[in-house]
């Protein structure tokens, strides 16, 4: 039986990026994997070429990638150590909560099985990143919950349940949410969509914003009857 090799931080960024999108309910093509991950699409063919060499995903006549039994298990284990990173920056070391994404991803590759367990124990078994998305347990790919805010109702009041990981990758965003206080367990009021217009207002701590529907759809929310459930 051949030893399993730790994947290179490159291939950690696009596992952990497929089990994102895959999450989300998002098909994963080779398109969908540039624009995130921001590189190009002939970069991203001979990744994911490489990839289904190693056993890792496989892709389907359609051009659609999904993950292997190994590759769901590298994937949940990056997201583990992504998420346990950035609970450590903003819990223990007070990183803003809008920055933690980036140095996060520094930290990640560089962090073993064993560190991650104790980092896990240590922070008191979180249940989600400061951001609201999931650790996972085990090697089970977490659940998610919520509907993207741009497709909420004018007058209607909903909970923050998390912000994406598409969103954690865009700082100036993040920064603006950070300052507008839409952070998990946020209520927000919809005064109105525009989509006409491509923004929503809101209100939040009695305060009126406006999003783009892009940034609107990276902020999941719950309905108010449900955040307790």
């Amino acid at each position: 039986m051949k030893d399993e090799i730790q994947p290179s931080p490159t291939i950690e960024e696009y596992l952990e990026t497929i089990l994102n999108l895959l999450s989300e309910g998002k098909s994963v093509v080779g398109a969908r994997l540039a624009e995130r991950l921001q590189v190009s699409p002939p970069t991203v063919t001979v990744t994911i070429q490489r990839m289904a060499r190693h056993g890792l995903l496989t892709i389907t006549k359609h051009k659609e990638i999904t993950l292997t039994e190994q590759g769901m298990k590298d994937a949940i284990s990056i997201v583990k150590r992504h998420r346990l990173a950035e609970r450590l920056l903003t819990d223990i070391l007070k990183v803003p909560w809008s920055e933690v994404h980036q140095e996060a991803c520094r930290l990640e590759h560089g962090i073993s099985d064993g560190v991650m367990n104790r980092l896990y124990q240590v922070l008191g078994e979180p249940k989600t990143c400061p951001h609201g998305n999931p650790i996972p347990v085990d090697d089970v790919p977490p659940p998610l919950r919520g509907t993207p805010l741009d497709t909420i109702a004018t007058g209607q009041k909903v909970i923050v349940e998390r912000i994406s990981e598409e969103a954690n990758r865009q700082e100036e965003l993040m920064q603006y949410l950070d300052q507008a206080g839409i952070k998990p367990g946020a209520t927000i009021d919809v005064k109105e969509t525009a989509l006409y217009a491509g923004t929503i207002q809101i209100t939040i701590n009695n305060n009126d914003f406006s999003l783009g529907t892009k940034a609107a759809a990276m902020v999941w929310v719950v309905p108010e009857s449900s955040s307790q459930s």
